[in-house]
């Protein structure tokens, strides 16, 4: 929603700014000029990038309407389903979670909490460790290791793709001073040309810089920082389902490890304490 009342901002801001001071709409459409900043950007974005980043940029901007998934309930809803989880482990041992684990599609903890089951990436990620406690894992420092190399290979590849947007916000200024001199190279072919013409070409090339800086910070740059924000959260919430793991490896209680998970979360996110403990009795009475 903010993304595209942000972009309506961008668009009739400058240009109502244009027309404002008498400026003719009519002047900015060339699709030359277009065509060689959009087409440039496109061929140094296939040259510079993997086709992973390449196929997973164009899914982004699905993400990048929607927003990030995790919100204050989300969370909320998380450290409620990891006190079950915990509660289970430690009345009857870590083996119990195993028929949750291997078909979480069939468990009821997870069934009772649908926003986080349908993200199928953190459901992932949660019974691959939950699993290893099934097994008998029980060196923190070990699972923290390679939690934390998941997490970071993980938000690499995600900021790959941010990554590629920046990069391209980066080059489209330079790209709209190339249509801008090829613009004015055409117009020194037409120097004999009167005054009005000259004018009008001078204008079009001119509209390549313009384009380049507008498109540059007003559109492809906000994108990439916007999805750089929304990977950041996402690395958050799996940070704090780390943090709750190795909090009960460590024999914490689940209360406790539950509370360990709440307090690494952004401070706009996090819900209270008494948040927390009333979400907790509430789902432990209809569990009852």
């Amino acid at each position: 929603m903010f993304v595209l009342i942000g972009f309506a901002t961008v668009i009739g801001c400058v240009l109502g700014g244009y027309l404002m001071v008498g400026g003719h709409l009519s002047v900015l459409n060339q699709p030359s000029e277009f065509i060689i900043i959009f087409g440039a950007a496109f061929g140094s974005f296939l040259v510079g990038n993997p086709k992973n980043v390449i196929f997973a940029s164009g899914k982004a901007f699905g993400t990048l309407i929607k927003g990030s998934p995790h919100t204050k309930k989300s969370y909320l809803e998380l450290l409620t389903m990891l006190y079950q989880i915990f509660r289970l482990a430690k009345t009857k041992g870590d083996l119990a979670l195993e028929s949750h684990v291997e078909k979480p599609e069939e468990s009821p903890i997870f069934s009772a909490y649908p926003s986080f089951s349908k993200d199928h990436h953190a459901l992932a990620f949660l019974c691959d460790y939950l699993r290893l406690l099934t097994l008998g894992t029980n060196n923190a420092h070990e699972v923290e290791t390679i939690i934390e190399g998941e997490i970071e290979a993980h938000h690499h590849e995600l900021t790959m793709v941010s990554g590629a947007f920046t990069n391209i916000a980066d080059g489209t200024p330079a790209l709209g001073i190339v249509a801008a001199v090829l613009g004015v190279i055409h117009t020194m072919g037409s120097i004999t040309e009167p005054p009005e013409v000259l004018g009008h070409l001078i204008g079009g090339a001119l509209v390549g810089t313009f384009a380049g800086v507008l498109i540059a910070y007003g559109f492809i740059g906000p994108i990439g920082r916007a999805l750089e924000n929304t990977y950041a959260a996402e690395t958050d919430f799996y940070k704090s389902i780390r943090t709750a793991i190795l909090a009960h490896m460590q024999g914490y209680a689940p209360q406790v490890s539950v509370e360990f998970a709440r307090k690494v979360l952004p401070p706009h996110m996090r819900p209270s304490f008494q948040e927390v403990e009333e979400a907790i009795g509430n789902a432990g009475s209809d569990a009852g």
